[in-house]
């Protein structure tokens, strides 16, 4: 579509051509010409921006995972965000990798080829500080990862490539699998150089660590559904519910979620010495009677009182009353 013109640019046109300013004939001579765009053999435009803008739909659903699952784990504060999207050729995206890197290489299986998710360094020594206990700081200087540490980051990066299930459910089916964590980006060419690529970066920030992650996606394995990357085929494969599907939905997987469940004996108080000689057969004296209630928690809360006693040989509780929210 042309460029719109205002009514003072129409006016001034007009004078213009009245005035013979402006010739028609070398303006029709113009129009005529073949309007020829120029073409980088090297960088071959394969993805659009239909196609960028469908990616980064899908990873931002993929953002909200990540910043509601990774916290279960990290036991932090996790906020994700699409930064940008592009495309590059491959020797460009690992030119400009650090060394150290963290380098996941994911088998897209059904699809034939892989991906790379790449963590800056920052952010994968918070995270190892923060699942071996730490505060989840990064260090002062950059050091190449151990393998102890590489075996930790294992663990996070496979959470985090399984949740891509579910945004990539309505462009296709995909069952992810890790081949291998490289550190190094010699050890991680999947593809010639000169091929293209898209990345979708994302702003990743754990407690005040701050750092970004790129999702590295070779057109050569996305090439089978390119076509459905776009944002119409994107959202007519969405389910939609019902709320009163949706809120049986989540009462059955509510239902599904395992709780702890205790019941407090009683307490009692022995001093270190005691402690220290308890051999087997001694008695501790508790503070509560045999026929006394007992409290029963689930996580941390106390939600039930109860009489101990047994069923069929094992050890039961008999729940007497209920303890609501309000008492």
């Amino acid at each position: 579509m042309g460029e719109v013109l205002s009514q003072n640019e129409i006016d001034n046109l007009l004078k213009a051509l009245n005035s013979g300013e402006i010739d028609v004939e070398e303006i029709k001579e113009q129009s005529n010409e073949v309007q020829v765009k120029n073409y980088d053999f090297k960088r071959p435009a394969k993805f659009s921006k239909e196609h960028l803008r469908t990616l980064e739909l899908i990873f931002e659903h993929y953002g909200r995972l990540l910043s509601t699952n990774l916290p279960v784990y990290l036991r932090k504060n996790v906020q994700v965000n699409v930064a940008s999207s592009e495309t590059v050729t491959f020797s460009e995206f690992s030119n400009a990798l650090s060394n150290p890197v963290i380098l996941a290489i994911v088998n897209f299986r059904p699809l034939s080829g892989d991906i790379i998710i790449e963590m800056t360094e920052n952010l994968g020594y918070a995270i190892v500080d923060r699942m071996l206990g730490g505060k989840g700081t990064t260090l002062d200087k950059v050091r190449d990862f151990s393998e102890i540490e590489l075996s930790i980051l294992d663990k996070v990066i496979v959470i985090c490539m399984q949740l891509l299930r579910e945004p990539w459910k309505n462009v296709v089916e995909i069952n992810p699998m890790l081949e291998r964590i490289e550190t190094n980006p010699q050890f991680a060419q999947i593809i010639a150089p000169n091929e293209m690529i898209a990345i979708v970066t994302l702003s990743v920030k754990i407690g005040d660590v701050e750092g970004f992650m790129n999702i590295s996606l070779p057109y050569i394995t996305l090439e089978p559904i390119v076509d459905n990357l776009n944002t119409k085929f994107w959202f007519s494969t969405m389910t939609h519910y019902s709320d009163e599907v949706y809120n049986e939905y989540l009462e059955s997987m509510l239902k599904r979620v395992d709780v702890p469940v205790k019941a407090l004996l009683g307490r009692s108080y022995v001093t270190v010495n005691d402690f220290a000689g308890l051999q087997v057969g001694d008695i501790i004296r508790l503070d509560t009677d045999v026929d006394s209630s007992l409290d029963v928690y689930v996580g941390n809360i106390k939600k039930f009182t109860a009489v101990a006693g047994e069923s069929n040989s094992h050890y039961a509780l008999k729940v007497t009353s209920v303890i609501r929210e309000e008492e």
